[in-house]
Parts: structure tokens; sequence; C-alpha cells
């Protein structure tokens, strides 16, 4: 565990203001939920919720099986990780955190679709070069996570099918957290 130096008193109504530094690093945002922990020697815990991190395993399912109808890349996170990513992704992704311009994507809460070959930061320090479409995931009218269709060497151009799928996607697992 690594100590911050920062101490902050606990007010009559239980509650302890998390600083504004911490926040930033950590992308922790008003509205965003926390998991309270104690481990054995007593110290208490808080770690952010993701519940698209909880489908780790269904999302990496879904993502295969997107990969296997459309034949492109596919790459799903929430709002901190990526949580899935086809095999030739996997590897390198993974538990990685998202990058600056994945988040800005995210918080617009529309599809991106790039066709131009263009630079897409995936994660903190990796880039690829391609058509992409980002189509970020909503679930109870809030953004948890994105779902993304990357072009391959093979199959380079992003269509219709493609938007739609990734909509589809995101949608159904939107629809899933909610249930």
């Amino acid at each position: 565990m690594k100590a911050t130096g920062v101490v902050r008193r606990i007010d009559d109504l239980g509650r302890v203001v998390i600083p504004k530094e911490i926040r930033r690093n950590l992308r922790i945002r008003e509205g965003d939920s926390l998991e309270i922990y104690v481990d054995n020697a007593g110290d208490v815990i808080l770690k952010k919720y993701s519940p698209v991190e909880d489908l780790s395993e269904f999302s990496q399912q879904y993502a295969d099986a997107l990969y296997m109808a459309i034949q492109k890349d596919i790459i799903i996170c929430d709002r901190d990780t990526i949580v899935a990513a086809t095999a030739n992704l996997k590897k390198k992704y993974v538990q990685k955190k998202i990058s600056d311009q994945l988040e800005k994507f995210m918080n617009n809460r529309t599809t991106k679709v790039e066709r131009e070959n263009v630079e897409l930061e995936i994660s903190e320090d990796k880039k690829e070069h391609h058509d992409y479409v980002v189509q970020p995931i909503l679930s109870n009218g809030d953004c948890v996570g994105a779902v993304i269709v990357l072009a391959t060497d093979t199959n380079k151009d992003i269509n219709e099918v493609d938007i739609s799928s990734v909509k589809t996607a995101s949608s159904f697992i939107g629809k899933y957290l909610e249930g």
C-alpha cells in the first residue's frame, strides 16, 4: 500500500472527503461507486466499482463471438481498464488503463467512427493506426464502458455491418448490466 501523507477526519455523518488530487489520479468522478473492503490487518480499502469488470469472462466470450462474425478485432473496456480483447490484442491490452482519448469518447456518449486509418490511443502507452468504431456502453443512464471495433490488416474497412454490430454489442451489455 502506498502512503499519500493525507489525513482526513470523519464528519458526524460518517463521511470522509477523498482529496481532489487522489480522485483525479484514480479517475474517480462524482457519482462513481466504490467497493469497501477490510483486510486481515483491519485496514479499510476503497476500490472503484466496475460492473463491466465483473463481466470480464462474459465480455471476453462476447468479443470472441463478435470477432468470428465480423472478422475485426474487438476491445471491451470499462471506464478505467480494458477487460476483454480478441486474440490478436489480448496480451497487449487486457488489464491496461484506458487512454484519455477513449475516456473522452465515452464521455461524449456517441458513436465515434473513423474510416481514414486514424491514430487511436487505446491504452495510456499504446497507439494503433486503424479504421475504428468506438461505441459507449450505457447502463441505467450512465456510461460504464465501451466496445471498440478495429479494422484488421486483412479486413481494413469499417462498414455499416461493423457499426451496427458494435451498437448491438454495447446495447446488449448495457441491458445485461441493468437486469
